[in-house]
Order: structure tokens, then C-alpha cells, then sequence
């Protein structure tokens, strides 16, 4: 116990805790754990694929990804420091409320990439590209 606790303190002939090391978390990693907080909630999904910067409705024949509610959406993450700002691109589905669904997902996603990285998200900006009916997203249950 004492040998632990000479590492952590820079005891006697022990590197100091910065000398450990430091922790670096890819941006990507960051986008993956927004993604998926972001699919936690009920009423988000996937983003429509996109081309050339225009939504591509019924991208499915062509073997692109469709939007979907079971998928999680496009994340973006943007690192400085121990600070992140994140962009998502989610679909949402009909009738929801936006402000509501987009309110819920800005939080779960604040929440769970500072409780996972450690790092303090400072903006969480979302676009909506598509409301999705029951028929195109998850199936109703009876």
C-alpha cells in the first residue's frame, strides 16, 4: 500500500504524478460515445445520408444507409484541451417535439462524454436532417 502511494505522491526516488503520463482521447472516440449517447434517447435516430450536401431519400436501393431510428446519428467532435465542442446530425420521429428531443439529446450527450472522457463539453450543436414515421423507423409495438 505504501510503494502505491509513494508512485502517486513522487515519493522518495519516484516520478511526481505529472511525470506519469498524460491521457490523450482521439476526436473520434469522442464522436462514438456522442453518437451512441445520442441514441439513448427514444425519439433519435440516424441522419439521413447525405450527398453533396443534400439529403438523398430512398438511399436504401443504392446500399447506402437509410435513416433509421435504431442507428445512431453523425457525430463531430472538436478537442482543445480539456475542453470539446461537439456537432450531431440526428433524425427524429414524427410528430415529436424538436426542441424537446433535441434538449434531451444535447443533455445525454454533455452528460455521458464528461462522465466517460473526463472532458468538458462546452457546446453540443445539433441538426436535424429528417422526421421519420413509424413505417421508416423503429416498428410500433402492439
Amino acid at each position: 500500500m505504501t510503494a502505491m502511494t509513494d508512485v502517486v505522491s513522487g515519493g522518495p526516488g519516484q516520478p511526481a504524478q505529472e511525470e506519469l503520463g498524460r491521457l490523450h482521447i482521439h476526436d473520434r472516440v469522442v464522436e462514438k460515445i456522442a453518437a451512441r449517447a445520442a441514441r439513448e434517447i427514444a425519439e433519435a435516430g440516424s441522419a439521413t445520408p447525405r450527398v453533396l450536401g443534400r439529403s438523398l431519400p430512398g438511399a436504401g436501393r443504392f446500399g447506402i444507409r437509410r435513416t433509421d431510428l435504431d442507428t445512431a446519428g453523425k457525430a463531430s467532435a472538436y478537442i482543445e484541451g480539456s475542453v470539446t465542442r461537439i456537432e450531431l446530425s440526428i433524425s427524429v420521429r414524427w410528430p415529436a417535439s424538436l426542441p424537446e428531443v433535441t434538449a434531451q439529446v444535447r443533455d445525454r450527450v454533455r452528460t455521458r462524454v464528461s462522465e466517460l472522457t473526463g472532458l468538458r463539453v462546452q457546446e453540443v450543436g445539433i441538426t436535424v436532417t429528417d422526421l421519420v414515421t413509424d413505417r421508416a423507423g423503429r416498428a410500433r409495438v402492439h
